[in-house]
């Protein structure tokens, strides 16, 4: 029986980007603002068609998805569950109006949603984007400590809006709005287990130090932290880190941030980040596959901190447009079903601890690859330069362009765009798995030895 999309293995028909996705391109660089889209002779190719961990592109080439479009098409794309209750529901209520007259499809999701919560009493602020998300919650923590300092890390991405960009710490994404940003951010060292105990206490003194004395400038009432660093380089604390933090967070009475809008719904192997660690945090922010493929995200806390939120007379003092949205909600149902109905966190563990055995095993020997590492389906190829152990800058980068002319799609990460970052559908098969991992190699090699 032949294999239909979804579970392929790549089909290039026409190297990569063929005549029609230079021919977007060309378009593309007419109408929309040069910021936005990397558009060179050798990049992008545009997308026409995908499901599962495939995607087809305008010049009809197959590939195989290891990015799984920013982590959001966690379900795989198009899932059937989404797909079905997204048709049904568009032909019934498009839009609602989220804070007045609410659609009773965002009532059903925000109670399936409280159920996953690791709180009896979950409360919810719903939004589109994970900037959104993390707006909110960094608001609720102000409503709950009085307190607008916010310490974050080395390291974070919380998105680019203006509150979330104040604690994102790429110089590259901050540097052009730094007059618009709160000034009132600190970073402490994010420890990735490169330096053992030593790493560990140094970023907890730091901690221990901004929330205690501080700098002189606005008290800290929010601690915000990725579980795992996604953008970064899938950069994962060591063992105990995120209790001691959590610990030091409490005795200073601020509030415990877990940004999991990567690392959450599967991801790690586990239904959140910090299910790996004995700690739970006060807020929690949810997004990428949420909402199965549309616009959906979450700042999700127990009743106890979100009550802070006074109750509305009318006027919202936080909302949006488009929160709620029938669509979305109805898709961010057929999300969850998908995810326990399809076992995909299970899935997530027993496929990333083999994706990662496989890749360890293929790039043993390799001078320049400095660390395999990964939690469930989210692997980061970490490359250094082989006699300094400098980042080896846009290696990644390197890689992932060859990557894509053999039908692979794959992001580079970290700052120095040394990190080979994988985070596929968490449908994606074994075959597809075992496949990639020879294919990896081989393009990661033809880097090198172009450098």
């Amino acid at each position: 029986m032949t294999e239909e999309l979804g579970a392929l293995l790549p089909v290039v028909r026409s190297s990569p980007p063929g005549p029609n996705s230079l021919a977007l391109a060309r378009r593309l660089s007419k109408v929309e603002s040069r910021n936005v889209t990397h558009l060179t002779p050798a990049f992008p190719v545009f997308w026409e068609e995908a499901k599962g961990a495939n995607v087809r592109d305008v010049d009809g080439n197959v590939y195989l998805d290891l990015t799984g479009a920013f982590g959001v098409s966690a379900a795989g794309h198009t899932p059937a569950r989404v797909v079905e209750g997204i048709q049904e529901q568009a032909t019934h209520l498009i839009h609602g109006m989220g804070d007045v007259h609410p659609p009773a499809k965002k009532v059903e999701f925000l109670e399936a949603l409280s159920r996953l919560g690791p709180w009896p009493d979950s409360r919810v602020i719903l939004g589109s984007s994970g900037s959104e998300a993390v707006e909110a919650a960094l608001k609720t923590a102000l409503l709950v400590t009085g307190r607008p300092g916010i310490l974050a890390f080395e390291g974070a991405y919380h998105g680019l809006t203006s509150g979330p960009l104040a604690a994102t710490y790429r110089e590259d994404f901050r540097g052009p709005f730094l007059s618009r940003l709160y000034k009132g951010v600190r970073f402490a060292p994010f420890p990735d287990g490169s330096d053992g105990k030593k790493e560990v206490r140094r970023s907890l003194d730091r901690v221990r130090w901004f929330l205690r004395e501080g700098d002189g400038g606005d008290e800290v009432g929010a601690v915000i932290i990725e579980p795992i660093q996604g953008r970064a380089g899938v950069r994962i604390p060591p063992a105990g880190y995120l209790e001691a933090l959590a610990d030091l967070t409490w005795n200073a009475k601020a509030l415990l941030i877990f940004d999991e809008i990567f690392t959450g719904l599967g991801r790690t192997g586990a239904l959140f980040g910090f299910l790996h660690e004995k700690v739970v945090p006060d807020l929690l922010c949810l997004g990428k596959g949420l909402g199965g493929g549309l616009p959906l995200s979450a700042c999700v806390g127990p009743a106890r901190i979100m009550d802070a939120w006074p109750p509305t007379r009318g006027e919202a003092i936080h909302t949006s447009t488009f929160l709620g949205n029938p669509l979305a909600c109805v898709a961010g149902l057929a999300f969850l079903k998908e995810l326990e109905a399809e076992e995909l966190i299970a899935r997530s563990r027993i496929l990333g601890e083999k994706l990662l055995g496989l890749l360890t095993g293929a790039l043993h020997g390799i001078p320049e690859v400095h660390e395999v590492r990964g939690r469930g389906l989210f692997v980061g190829i970490e490359l250094r330069d082989a006699t300094t152990k400098a980042p080896l800058s846009g290696a990644a980068v390197r890689i992932a362009n060859r990557a894509l002319r053999a039908g692979i799609l794959v992001l580079p990460a970290g700052a120095e765009g040394h990190v080979l970052e994988l985070s596929p559908p968490l449908v994606i098969t074994e075959k597809q798995v075992e496949w990639v991992v020879p294919q990896l190699r081989t393009a990661l090699e033809g880097a090198l030895e172009a450098d």
